[in-house]
């Protein structure tokens, strides 16, 4: 990929020590952001997400602990800084917009105050300037009469006019790289379109890679450039947006894809994946955790995890089977 690499993950592993063993919410887990490009990363509830999200800006905390791997923004590690170097790059370099903005935001200051605030943080200007800056941010961010909203208290605004704000935050000194954490979850279609909209118009603008954490393939295929397919703590599958949807290798994928509703079926049942993911209390690391529910599963598959391979140009995937799912109808 032509693309410069902004963030660099690598084997990145977070446990929960929890009274009876360890929770291996992020078993692994490694990928790039590009400038300028949208990472999707895309899988069930509970498969580790946000946990990784949060990993990267060191946001775990007990009984959390990352307990392996690396993180480099422009080839510094954000994992070996002391806690004064990190606050600087939290907010200024890497951004997040979480996925409920109203838990997110202050309830009791003003949204432009907090964004405000924000910007002092890290900026050595007066508060005259930050306000001209704040409401340029929230204007930016597609909000209408920011002046208004610049007064205003959380509770007083819709879901998406606060998401609206929380990208503002997000954008206002900006940042390389900004993690959006389900950032359409509980809006309707519409304002999850303008939301989508923003962020991608916003981009642009500013040259940023974006990390884009949702379970919904249809917002993956709308606005990603590239897609990371999770599945219990680990990645399964990553490769441009539109070698997934055309050509899925790994069982779980394809899996996900066929349950996807088409207007062609003709009303025909959903193809669901049968079973339950595996749980990540005490798993295994010899044993492909898609096993119990894969049909091209074979011993191979119970006697040792498959790496996150590279099987073509830019196309990797963690099955030793690849090439037979890839052969497979894709029916």
């Amino acid at each position: 990929m032509s693309c410069a690499i902004k963030l660099s993950v690598r084997s990145l592993k977070t446990h929960f020590f929890v009274q009876g063993g360890v929770v291996k919410a992020v078993n692994g887990v490694s990928f790039d952001v590009h400038h300028g490009k949208i990472l999707g990363i895309v899988g069930e509830s509970g498969c580790g997400k946000s946990v990784t999200a949060l990993s990267i800006l060191r946001l775990i905390d007990p009984p959390g602990r990352i307990v392996g791997g690396e993180v480099t923004l422009d080839g510094v590690d954000i994992l070996s800084l002391p806690f004064e170097e990190l606050r600087r790059i939290r907010g200024k370099e890497i951004s997040m917009i979480f996925q409920d903005p109203v838990v997110a935001l202050n309830p009791i200051l003003p949204v432009g105050l907090q964004v405000v605030e924000t910007i002092l943080s890290h900026e050595d200007i007066t508060e005259k300037e930050a306000r001209e800056r704040a409401l340029e941010a929230l204007s930016r961010a597609g909000l209408p009469h920011p002046e208004r909203v610049f007064r205003q208290f959380p509770f007083q605004l819709s879901g998406g006019m606060a998401q609206r704000v929380m990208i503002a935050i997000a954008f206002c000194l900006s940042p390389k790289i900004i993690i959006a954490d389900e950032p359409t979850t509980s809006l309707d279609v519409l304002v999850q379109a303008q939301i989508l909209k923003e962020l991608q118009h916003l981009k642009d603008e500013f040259g940023c890679g974006i990390i884009l954490i949702t379970h919904d393939f249809g917002i993956v295929a709308e606005v990603a450039d590239e897609v990371a397919v999770m599945y219990a703590g680990s990645i399964v599958e990553r490769a441009e947006v539109r070698t997934i949807f055309k050509s899925p290798v790994h069982p779980y994928t394809k899996a996900l894809l066929l349950a996807i509703p088409r207007l062609e079926d003709g009303g025909e049942p959903l193809k669901s994946i049968e079973g339950c993911p595996p749980s990540l209390f005490n798993l295994p690391d010899n044993i492909c955790p898609f096993y119990p529910r894969c049909a091209w599963a074979q011993q191979k598959c119970l006697e040792s995890k498959p790496d996150l391979i590279e099987v073509s140009p830019g196309h990797f995937a963690a099955c030793f089977n690849f090439e037979r799912v890839s052969e497979s109808a894709f029916a």
